[in-house]
């Protein structure tokens, strides 16, 4: 099946990656902690990134995920699922580093789709030079965000404006140095069908009313790129940044939250990959009486089965990758759901394996495990909680039997 193999030219972008990877994001790790720990902003831009991105432009590495030859290499989901796993190593750096970074991905796919000629000028072409960040605000703090149909934010036409009142929070890489960007959305006209109330629209993050309140730690972490608070109060948008138009606003974040969802489950598989990785050379490190900690049988279980639910975890994502290429996001919505609930799952249980095996170090900085595990249990609540893709599964299993 072709599901199981990559073109020529996917083989190459493999490669050069990997070289990537081992000549310039590995060794770059300690310098970028260095770097922000003398800094000591949570939220600070350190020069290794800026040269990070310069060297993967060089080579090549640049807007991998974008699916229009026009402004990337034009691969498939399924063409870029082996990439995006390799970029998942290394979450912090590598998909920055190659312009391929959440939520940027998303919304410069929202304004290739669906903006204006003077949101492309304006944004798009600057997001896809990563010259400027983005953040996406749909979350909001006073209601059950996981049905979007809640959103409260308002957005009232008042001639040729719209006047935004509301606060989101959890807006992700709100807090970046290089934030230029919010596509919001909200609710336009309450009294529509429940899926056309909402719209969204792309502003500027300082435009008059936004006042950023808050920077929101996960675990205790204080992420570079940060989840942000956001006050919108009387904020005036031109109603030419509204975004399709009027009651568009759902059907735009389904558009958007589906390869969002898989290039998540992608990287994803990248981070097990790496905390396998550091299992089996802790395991192979360390004595305990008398022997190497890789001998214990319970330790090569947690080693066998790490293996195992990698690879179904995989082809499973491969399966929704290769479907969402030939029948359509909508035709694999069962496939996306499935994988967003098996992917962060499967990661969140190889990497306690390995803090577990690592020991105390484990749970310290002084290795990427405890991090990364923070970061992947937000990924059980991002982009859907499990409960609500759940919710979508057993609907389409019942259906057939209605």
């Amino acid at each position: 099946m072709e599901i199981f193999t990559f073109s020529e030219r996917v083989e190459r972008y493999r490669a050069d990656l990997l070289t990537f990877m081992e000549e310039c994001i590995y060794p770059a790790e300690p310098v970028y902690e260095e770097q922000m720990h003398k800094a000591g902003d949570p939220h600070y831009q350190p020069p290794i990134v800026e040269e990070l991105k310069v060297e993967a432009r060089r080579r090549g590495l640049w807007n991998l995920f974008h699916p229009h030859p026009e402004w990337g290499p034009g691969l498939t989901n399924l063409e870029y699922a082996p990439l995006a796993e390799i970029m998942g190593r290394s979450p912090h750096l590598a998909p920055e580093a190659c312009n391929c970074a959440a939520p940027d991905t998303g919304n410069m796919e929202v304004l290739t789709r669906f903006g204006t000629e003077a949101h492309h000028q304006t944004y798009l072409r600057p997001l896809l030079d990563g010259t400027i960040r983005s953040a996406f605000a749909m979350t909001e703090p006073a209601v059950a965000s996981s049905d979007a149909t809640n959103i409260e934010l308002s957005m009232t036409r008042e001639g040729e404006e719209y006047v935004l009142n509301g606060r989101k929070w959890f807006a992700s890489n709100a807090m970046h140095k290089n934030c230029a960007v919010l596509i919001v959305m909200g609710k336009t006209d309450p009294n529509a069908a429940a899926h056309r109330q909402q719209s969204m629209m792309v502003m500027p993050i300082d435009a008059p009313g936004i006042t950023i309140v808050r920077s929101l730690p996960v675990f205790g972490y204080m992420d570079r790129e940060g989840h942000a608070e956001i006050d919108f109060h009387n904020v005036r948008v031109p109603a030419a940044d509204l975004l399709v138009g009027e009651g568009e606003g759902f059907a735009i974040s389904q558009a958007r939250l589906g390869p969002g969802r898989i290039h998540h489950c992608m990287r994803a598989i990248g981070v097990a990959e790496r905390a396998l990785e550091l299992m089996c050379r802790r395991a192979l490190s360390r004595n305990t009486f008398g022997a190497p900690i890789s001998e214990r049988g319970n330790i090569q279980d947690w080693i066998a089965e790490a293996r195992v639910e990698i690879e179904q975890t995989r082809l499973l994502t491969l399966k929704a990758a290769h479907m969402m290429d030939t029948v359509g996001n909508k035709a694999a919505r069962t496939e996306i759901a499935a994988i967003k609930i098996a992917a962060p799952t499967m990661a969140l249980k190889v990497l306690d394996r390995a803090i577990q095996v690592h020991g105390g170090a484990g749970v310290t900085d002084d290795f990427p495990l405890a991090r990364a595990w923070a970061s992947v249990r937000t990924l059980r609540l991002a982009d859907g909680p499990d409960e609500v893709h759940k919710r979508a599964i057993a609907n389409q299993e019942l259906k057939k039997y209605r």
